[in-house]
Protein backbone atom coordinates (compact mmCIF):
# COMPACT_ATOMS: atom_id res chain seq x y z
CA UNK A 1 0.00 0.00 0.00
CA UNK A 2 1.28 3.57 -0.75
CA UNK A 3 1.61 6.46 1.40
CA UNK A 4 2.37 9.49 1.47
CA UNK A 5 5.93 10.44 0.51
CA UNK A 6 5.92 7.25 -1.82
CA UNK A 7 6.28 7.25 -5.32
CA UNK A 8 4.86 5.05 -7.58
CA UNK A 9 7.46 3.59 -10.34
CA UNK A 10 6.93 2.55 -13.41
CA UNK A 11 9.16 0.73 -16.27
CA UNK A 12 7.02 2.72 -19.43
CA UNK A 13 3.95 4.86 -19.16
CA UNK A 14 1.70 2.31 -20.86
CA UNK A 15 2.30 -0.56 -18.39
CA UNK A 16 0.18 1.52 -16.17
CA UNK A 17 -3.03 2.49 -18.44
CA UNK A 18 -3.91 2.33 -22.27
CA UNK A 19 -6.24 5.30 -22.37
CA UNK A 20 -4.85 8.62 -21.71
CA UNK A 21 -8.01 10.20 -19.54
CA UNK A 22 -7.17 7.54 -17.09
CA UNK A 23 -3.79 7.77 -16.76
CA UNK A 24 -4.37 11.70 -16.37
CA UNK A 25 -6.98 10.82 -13.52
CA UNK A 26 -4.58 7.96 -11.80
CA UNK A 27 -1.64 10.29 -11.70
CA UNK A 28 -3.95 13.56 -10.76
CA UNK A 29 -5.77 11.23 -7.76
CA UNK A 30 -2.01 9.90 -6.84
CA UNK A 31 -1.00 13.82 -6.24
CA UNK A 32 -3.97 14.36 -4.18
CA UNK A 33 -2.39 11.47 -1.61
CA UNK A 34 0.63 12.75 -1.91
CA UNK A 35 1.93 10.09 -4.05
CA UNK A 36 4.65 10.83 -6.71
CA UNK A 37 4.43 9.21 -10.48
CA UNK A 38 7.86 7.90 -11.84
CA UNK A 39 8.14 6.21 -15.84
CA UNK A 40 11.47 5.17 -16.34
CA UNK A 41 11.91 4.76 -19.65
CA UNK A 42 10.03 7.80 -20.36
CA UNK A 43 11.88 9.95 -17.75
CA UNK A 44 8.97 11.47 -15.85
CA UNK A 45 8.56 12.36 -12.29
CA UNK A 46 5.32 14.21 -11.33
CA UNK A 47 7.61 15.40 -8.10
CA UNK A 48 8.80 18.00 -10.16
CA UNK A 49 6.85 20.93 -11.54
CA UNK A 50 8.53 20.08 -14.73
CA UNK A 51 7.61 16.61 -14.41
CA UNK A 52 4.56 17.28 -14.18
CA UNK A 53 4.05 20.03 -16.99
CA UNK A 54 6.30 17.09 -19.15
CA UNK A 55 3.30 14.56 -18.14
CA UNK A 56 0.43 16.33 -19.15
CA UNK A 57 2.17 17.18 -22.60
CA UNK A 58 3.01 13.76 -23.30
CA UNK A 59 -1.02 13.00 -22.65
CA UNK A 60 -1.62 15.74 -25.09
CA UNK A 61 0.23 14.21 -27.34
CA UNK A 62 -1.11 11.21 -26.71
CA UNK A 63 -4.33 11.94 -27.39
CA UNK A 64 -3.93 14.13 -30.05
CA UNK A 65 -2.36 10.32 -31.75
CA UNK A 66 -5.07 8.82 -30.45
CA UNK A 67 -8.01 11.25 -32.50
CA UNK A 68 -5.70 11.59 -35.20
CA UNK A 69 -6.10 7.87 -35.97
CA UNK A 70 -9.36 7.47 -35.12
CA UNK A 71 -10.26 10.56 -38.16
CA UNK A 72 -7.39 8.62 -40.45
CA UNK A 73 -9.46 4.60 -39.99
CA UNK A 74 -12.87 7.17 -40.66
CA UNK A 75 -11.43 8.44 -44.01
CA UNK A 76 -10.05 5.41 -44.87
CA UNK A 77 -13.24 3.51 -44.16
CA UNK A 78 -15.57 6.02 -45.89
CA UNK A 79 -13.44 5.94 -49.54
CA UNK A 80 -13.73 2.03 -49.39
CA UNK A 81 -17.48 1.83 -48.99
CA UNK A 82 -17.32 4.72 -51.59
CA UNK A 83 -15.20 1.89 -53.97
CA UNK A 84 -17.89 -0.39 -53.08
CA UNK A 85 -16.02 -2.05 -50.09
CA UNK A 86 -17.78 -3.75 -47.80
CA UNK A 87 -16.33 -4.59 -44.26
CA UNK A 88 -16.98 -7.52 -42.00
CA UNK A 89 -17.32 -11.29 -42.62
CA UNK A 90 -17.82 -12.50 -45.83
CA UNK A 91 -21.33 -13.92 -46.65
CA UNK A 92 -21.47 -17.41 -46.09
CA UNK A 93 -24.72 -18.10 -47.55
CA UNK A 94 -25.72 -17.03 -51.76
CA UNK A 95 -29.26 -16.37 -53.16
CA UNK A 96 -29.93 -19.24 -54.93
CA UNK A 97 -29.62 -21.20 -51.05
CA UNK A 98 -31.71 -19.47 -49.59
CA UNK A 99 -34.36 -19.66 -52.78
CA UNK A 100 -33.65 -23.19 -52.09
CA UNK A 101 -34.11 -23.38 -48.24
CA UNK A 102 -37.05 -21.32 -48.76
CA UNK A 103 -39.06 -23.95 -51.04
CA UNK A 104 -37.99 -26.51 -48.88
CA UNK A 105 -39.76 -24.96 -46.24
CA UNK A 106 -42.82 -24.21 -48.26
CA UNK A 107 -42.93 -27.91 -49.11
CA UNK A 108 -43.03 -28.77 -45.02
CA UNK A 109 -39.67 -29.83 -44.38
CA UNK A 110 -38.86 -29.37 -41.19
CA UNK A 111 -36.97 -26.59 -40.08
CA UNK A 112 -34.54 -28.54 -38.11
CA UNK A 113 -33.78 -30.96 -41.41
CA UNK A 114 -33.35 -28.05 -43.41
CA UNK A 115 -30.79 -26.44 -41.23
CA UNK A 116 -29.06 -29.46 -41.35
CA UNK A 117 -28.63 -29.95 -44.55
CA UNK A 118 -27.46 -26.42 -45.26
CA UNK A 119 -25.16 -26.72 -42.26
CA UNK A 120 -26.43 -24.04 -40.56
CA UNK A 121 -28.75 -23.42 -37.25
CA UNK A 122 -32.09 -22.74 -36.85
CA UNK A 123 -31.63 -19.46 -36.25
CA UNK A 124 -29.24 -18.89 -39.03
CA UNK A 125 -32.10 -20.58 -40.84
CA UNK A 126 -34.69 -18.26 -39.98
CA UNK A 127 -32.69 -15.19 -40.33
CA UNK A 128 -32.33 -16.16 -44.04
CA UNK A 129 -35.52 -17.05 -44.03
CA UNK A 130 -38.03 -15.27 -41.73
CA UNK A 131 -40.98 -17.80 -40.51
CA UNK A 132 -43.35 -14.94 -41.50
CA UNK A 133 -42.59 -15.78 -45.27
CA UNK A 134 -43.23 -19.09 -45.02
CA UNK A 135 -46.75 -19.42 -46.24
Amino acid sequence: MLREGDSLIVWKLDRLGRRVKHLIDLVGELHQQGIQFKSLTDSIDTATPSGRFFFHVMASLAKMEQELNAERTRAGLEIARQLGRKGGRKRQTTDSKIESAKQLLTNGVPPRDVAKNFGVSVPTLYRWVPASSIP
